[in-house]
């Protein structure tokens, strides 16, 4: 099936061929779907907290949080050019012409083209697209006024002016203060520096960039770094990586056979953010702390977040000290006593919400012990939930796994078959959201990393419908970061408030009372 050529660029990928071959057999015989269980709900697999365990939490992570190395893992590849999607449409289809004003007028809703412009001046970025039209001897008042609205886009979304329509939304400026605005990467070292300080004041935050974007986030945060070193007397240690091109996938044709360019050279594409477990994996840390780009608030709201935060991490140490107590008895102890076992199956059912397979009271007493250190022994996360309010994407599920164990997992919908009645009546009962508010630990009760790959559940993948070159293809992606490469590790799910979970989608979503 495979040339020489073809062979060639498997290695110039570093993707073996065994790989390739997995590939190719889930297009053919697909990926299965998950057994929901039931949704977690509210003291059945989500944790709700009074002020006293809030406090509680804070305090152990305070306490400990010194002694560890913390890393924030900021997932910030993707261009933003779906922020625009609305104000491309319009500029590329728009004529132009005052006759046509009210086409646009027409159209009052929040996330109209009308009250992007109508609120122009309110946006953070309004100073800097003011400053390069008034280099081109435009001002955006006389041009509203003169019906030029593709003159304002074109300065705004392309390259000749402010190019925001092909940046990445770290580098776009989301929130306007007094004297400055600020990037949302820049909103990311203010947390960060609030929550990630070490004990010698270094605050290490990691991002994933796209190879096109690196350099320039690079010089941006150089450049405005030391601003935040002073304010927070804290010093920056700031990493990148990209999506490795060992984690791309091969894209087949509607009959499963490798899509070709026409150049002749396969296609292969990026495999979601589920890739960039690659990268989370090369982190050195004792705790990762992981929140998308685009999910942050204006320092009037960052209390509550940075609280929150702590409590995560405050909750992820509690548990991390209970597991580690017990693998190191189970590891240790000559003679494990009933008592013991008791204790460890209460942990698992009652608090980590692992309920064993039905062949585990069958098991032998050496048995047990064995399958019980196999449970401890995995990474933890604990991940903050907000009540849903609508929001598509995943939520959490106890879940019922191949071995007949059920866990806590983070599931999409694309994972469910919503054919199944039964099934998708499970899914619709979700009570929270998955807002992408993980605290992460990685190593193990002897100090070691886990290496996480050993942990994602490859049958969770997903294959979805593209286009390229006017030809119809199928692409597969990996496991996604938080629901299925994560589906093997053990999961704590807390609720948080909704006022976390403020994320910019479209453009005017920075127009929303908390962005303000």
């Amino acid at each position: 099936m495979f040339s020489a050529k073809d062979l060639k660029q498997f290695k110039e990928k570093e993707i073996d061929l065994g790989e390739i071959e997995k590939q190719l057999n889930n297009y053919k015989h697909g990926f299965p779907f998950l057994n929901i269980a039931k949704a977690a709900t509210i003291h059945d697999g989500i944790i709700i907290l009074d002020k006293e365990a809030i406090s509680r939490y804070v305090g152990k992570y305070d306490k400990i949080s010194k002694t560890k190395k913390i890393v924030k893992f900021v997932p910030a590849s993707g261009a933003a050019s779906r922020m625009f999607k609305s104000l491309f449409e319009f500029m590329n289809s728009f004529p132009g012409n005052k006759e046509d004003y009210p086409i646009l007028v027409k159209d009052k809703k929040f996330e109209s083209v009308n009250h992007f412009f109508q609120n122009l001046n309110t946006f953070p970025f309004f100073k800097d697209l003011e400053d390069v039209l008034q280099k081109k001897g435009e001002k955006p008042d006389e041009l509203i006024g003169k019906k030029k609205y593709i003159s304002i886009l074109k300065t705004f979304l392309t390259d000749s002016g402010l190019n925001y329509g092909n940046l990445p939304k770290g580098l776009l400026k989301f929130h306007k203060y007094k004297e400055t605005q600020r990037t949302s990467a820049e909103e990311h070292l203010v947390e960060g520096a609030n929550y990630c300080n070490s004990a010698e004041g270094l605050v290490y935050i990691h991002f994933t960039v796209s190879p096109a974007h690196r350099k320039a986030f690079n010089l941006h945060l150089e450049k405005v770094k030391e601003k935040y070193e002073k304010s927070f007397n804290v010093n920056f240690n700031i990493s990148f990586s990209e999506q490795k091109p060992s984690t791309d996938t091969i894209a087949v044709d509607p009959d499963n056979r490798p899509f070709r360019n026409a150049d002749g050279n396969l296609l292969f594409r990026p495999a979601g953010h589920g890739a960039i477990l690659e990268n989370l994996n090369d982190i050195e840390a004792d705790i990762i702390f992981i929140k998308n780009i685009d999910n942050v608030v204006p320092d009037k709201l960052k209390p509550v977040t940075i609280t929150y935060k702590k409590v995560l991490a405050g909750i992820l140490l509690y548990f991390q000290e209970k597991v580690f107590n017990y693998l190191n008895k189970l590891e240790n102890s000559k003679n494990i006593g009933d008592q013991m076992i008791e204790e460890i199956n209460s942990l698992l059912n009652n608090e980590l919400c692992i309920v064993p397979p039905n062949n585990y009271f069958e098991k032998s007493k050496r048995e047990k012990v064995t399958y019980l250190f196999e449970r401890l022994h995995r990474p933890i996360r604990v991940c903050g939930m907000v009540i849903n309010e609508g929001e598509p994407g995943g939520g959490p599920f106890w879940i019922i796994n191949a071995d007949g164990a059920t866990s806590l997992q983070i599931v999409e919908s694309a994972q469910i078959d919503m054919k199944n009645p039964e099934q998708k009546n499970l899914f619709q009962k979700a009570t929270h959201f998955n807002p992408v508010d993980l605290v992460c630990g990685v190593k193990d009760y002897q100090g070691n990393k886990f290496n996480l790959k050993q942990f994602r559940d490859a049958k969770t993948g997903l294959i979805s419908k593209k286009s390229k070159d006017g030809k119809d293809l199928k692409a597969q992606e990996l496991p996604g970061l938080w629901n299925g490469a994560m589906a093997d590790w053990n999961t704590v799910f807390l609720e948080v408030p909704l006022i976390t979970f403020n994320p910019v989608k479209t453009v005017n979503d920075l127009l929303r009372r908390e962005h303000q």
